[in-house]
């Protein structure tokens, strides 16, 4: 019947960036541990923040001073440690002047109440542009080449290359770099395909990028390159087992995170030929300790320099420093990584309009737990309800922070209607997932999160999105609601209150308040088409 039992959905804030009004929050002092551009301190001390700049501190001197500041501005190469976290007194927020958190103990800063942030975008261009250099190089040899020439050699054979012009290019990760590497290396009339498990195919699509499982693409590529996270699902996405399934003499690339390539197997690739050459900007340990790898003939390395630009390094300094005055000025967070430590900050309106995300989050949670992946979702937004709309520096809003978990590292389209015949407030979310759509909308009546229409089943009266409340798609029929009382009774629930639709045609979406979730929605399959439940 297609029920599928679904456990209680507890509340999550998952961590996503966030763009909203807040409620201003004290930074007098900031410490810069890393070399940041100019324009961060300037701007900071603009603002009447102090900032003190101390770099190559050791982890016992990191440990000393951070008790004495507000805020903390690092790069790459402080790390944050829990340690670090615990001695930070005073510390109100940690930012980081470029992609990604990963020398940052969020979940230490999270239990501490610290807001972590990034700039994600600052370096996009810079890694993009590091991204192509290296597969122009790997496809003719240059820095080999260029060695030789130094050795006062004239090898031209030796370093016999091969036109990009038609080869197959393999993306893995089709974020932001993901995509602009693929507009570049196109115009070498580059072939380009992908994978990545947010980006909807048919959007990729719009780049010339055409999207495949792995299983597919790692035969067909002669290049690839990587642009994901670093995420316990992507360490070793090259192994031997992938190498093995890929053309022979396949070049790759990674100037994402070291560890998404295995170093051992990409070695062992590049020993037996199955690699014909790696193009390295990162590293599992940096600087590396073994050589083996820089050291390879077919391999090109950089340390560590995709984000190493002076365009990059503006914009990711003036980033940071402006988010941080943007939140002690009680402006648009934006940047945020650990959305659940947020809540205290929010204007009162935000703080509405969270619980009205992370209502109606749940509500799809309920039907899609058991439809992974997720494939696409749409978030529409009525009338007056600024803080979910879209702002211009930050595509992320308070209603998508609400809906998922990070891990997924949902993409989220959105779009919004302000015109004088929209619904004022209304939220409307659509999520697709395995073959299945669900849809819902909601707004906040009286303060309280209230669901409106589900799957196009419009309700009589809103229903309020607390308690226990099971939900249920079953044809219009008179005795609906007896039947069900029976089922349920047999369980041991109670119906505490029931909303049907306005529509009486067709299969209907109806919802019941119950005193007690049930144990398995199997029993349900005499009664109704689809189930799903869940308590607030």
């Amino acid at each position: 019947k297609g029920i599928t039992q679904h456990p209680p959905v507890v509340h999550q804030r998952a961590t996503r960036r966030e763009n909203t009004k807040m409620a201003p929050i004290s930074i007098k002092t900031v410490l810069i541990s890393e070399s940041v551009d100019p324009r961060c301190k300037a701007i900071l001390e603009e603002n009447g923040i102090r900032v003190t700049e101390k770099q190559n501190m050791t982890k016992d001197e990191l440990i000393a001073k951070i008790k004495d500041y507000d805020g903390l501005v690092v790069r790459s190469a402080t790390k944050v440690t829990a340690d670090v976290i615990s001695a930070a007194n005073n510390l109100k927020i940690i930012g980081r002047a470029g992609t990604g958190v990963d020398n940052v103990d969020v979940p230490a800063a999270t239990k501490k109440g610290i807001i972590v942030m990034n700039t994600p975008s600052g370096n996009t261009i810079s890694a993009a542009e590091l991204t192509c250099a290296l597969l122009m190089s790997l496809s003719r040899n240059v820095p080999q080449a260029a060695m030789s020439m130094k050795q006062g050699k004239w090898d031209r054979k030796k370093f016999m290359g091969a036109e990009l012009y038609g080869k197959v290019l393999g993306i893995v990760g089709l974020g932001r770099i993901g995509k602009e590497v693929a507009s570049r290396m196109q115009s070498f009339g580059m072939k380009t395909i992908g994978y990545d498990p947010i980006t909807p195919p048919e959007v990729s699509a719009t780049w010339g990028v055409e999207q495949m499982s792995l299983e597919q693409l790692w035969p067909q590529c002669d290049y690839i390159t990587v642009h994901t996270p670093l995420l316990p699902s992507t360490v070793g996405l090259l192994n031997d087992e992938s190498f093995a399934k890929c053309k022979k003499g396949v070049k790759v690339v990674n100037c994402a995170r070291g560890g998404i390539i295995d170093e051992e197997a990409l070695l062992r690739a590049l020993e037996s030929g199955q690699c014909g050459g790696a193009g390295l900007d990162v590293f599992v340990e940096e600087p590396p300790k073994n050589h083996s790898l820089v050291e390879h003939p077919n391999v090109i390395s950089c340390p560590h320099l995709g984000a190493s630009t002076k365009e990059a390094q503006a914009r990711c300094g003036e980033d940071i420093a402006l988010q941080i005055v943007d939140m002690v000025k009680g402006k648009n967070l934006v940047g945020a990584v650990n959305a659940q430590v947020l809540a205290s900050t929010f204007s009162q309106e935000s703080q509405q309009l969270i619980k009205l995300g992370e209502a109606v989050g749940s509500v799809l949670q309920s039907f899609s737990a058991s439809k992974k992946p997720f494939s696409h979702v749409q978030i529409t937004t009525q009338g007056n309800i600024s803080g979910l709309t879209k702002h211009e520096k930050n595509k992320w809003n308070i209603c998508q922070i609400n809906l998922f978990h990070l891990s997924q590292l949902l993409q989220v389209n959105q779009a919004h209607c302000a015109s004088a015949g929209a619904a004022e407030g209304v939220c409307k979310v659509e999520i697709a997932a395995t073959g299945c759509s669900y849809k819902a909308s909601g707004s906040v009546q009286g303060g309280v999160p209230v669901l409106l229409e589900l799957c196009n089943s419009v309700f009589r009266q809103p229903i309020s999105l607390t308690g226990n409340l099971l939900f249920f798609k079953a044809p219009a029929n008179p005795q609906l609601l007896s039947s069900l009382a029976g089922v349920l009774a047999t369980e041991g629930v109670e119906i505490e209150s029931f909303s049907a639709p306005a529509d009486r045609s067709g299969d209907l979406w109806y919802c019941v308040g119950v005193s007690s979730l049930l144990r398995d929605l199997s029993a349900l399959n005499s009664v109704v088409k689809d189930a799903a439940q869940l308590g607030f």
